[in-house]
């Protein structure tokens, strides 16, 4: 069991150094743009589309979302929390969360990276860093999301339920909290336009300056698009009417137009209103 916890902290610090150096090469200093973060974002969707697929495995397995059945003897609370704590415990001691990416769901008595820290840029301002709207994306997902693309049921498969449960939110929040990014450039592209709404805490006018409708349509279009694509079940049939996918594209549209885009977007001004401490 000791040589397994050492294994997968080994193989987490590897992949988080890839990650890192690719933020660091790709998203800091002079490359730091608003084209490199919309490219990132990009990817970011396809990432959160594959999650949605692998979780659509699944039924709800609502027992593991239970508040009353205490399965784990000494732990208060539903199934999920308890694997999802020891998950982040786990990649905290890998140091996942010293990412600026990063965002725990459960920051509390996280313990403190075990493995030398990356020399990360310092791309975001220290105001507004370490905001943290995981609560809201916890009760979206479970609550709002999850009932819209698994099915009734009950397989038993709560470990591998709940591994799923966490990719998926563990890509949306890093793909919702990148807001932090996109406003700081876009702070420093036109900070005359930003500071007096910052002065004022306007965050109403802020939130409208921020605001792309066809952008945001652009994306809403290309996510529905990549659930097609990726998520349509191959068969010998040629036949249109009978395609089935593993996500329905609209539930992915969806997503990003009620919650993804806006949850960003509260993150982005809860960012800026703090840009100028």
């Amino acid at each position: 069991m000791a040589f397994l916890h050492v294994l997968i902290l080994v193989i987490l610090s590897l992949n988080r150094y890839k990650n890192n150096k690719a933020m660091a090469e790709g998203s800091s200093g002079s490359e730091f743009t608003l084209d490199s973060i919309r490219k990132s974002l990009i990817r970011q969707e396809d990432t959160i589309v594959f999650c949605l697929m692998e979780r659509a495995r699944f039924p709800i397995n609502s027992a593991l979302y239970n508040q009353s059945l205490d399965l784990v003897p000494g732990f208060s609370g539903p199934l999920v929390d308890f694997i999802v704590q020891e998950t982040e415990a786990v990649q905290a001691k890998a140091g996942r969360y010293v990412n600026p990416e990063e965002n725990p769901f459960f920051p509390d008595n996280l313990p403190p990276s075990l493995v030398p820290n990356y020399n990360y840029s310092q791309v975001l301002h220290p105001g507004g860093a370490s905001i943290n709207i995981n609560k809201a994306i916890w009760d979206m997902y479970l609550n709002q999301l999850l009932p819209l693309f698994v099915v009734a049921g009950d397989d038993g498969n709560y470990a591998s339920t709940a591994a799923s449960d966490l990719s998926c939110l563990q890509a949306l929040s890093r793909r919702i909290h990148y807001g932090k990014f996109v406003a700081e450039i876009k702070f420093r592209d036109a900070p005359h336009d930003y500071e007096p709404l910052i002065r004022a805490k306007d965050a109403d006018e802020l939130m409208k300056l921020l605001t792309d409708k066809r952008v945001e349509e652009m994306v809403k279009k290309r996510v529905e698009k990549k659930a097609i694509v990726f998520g349509q079940d191959v068969s010998g049939s040629n036949n249109a009417d009978s395609k089935h996918y593993k996500v329905g594209p609209s539930v992915v549209a969806r997503l990003y137009d009620e919650w993804v885009i806006p949850l960003t977007k509260r993150v982005e001004v809860e960012y800026l209103i703090r840009r100028l401490n």
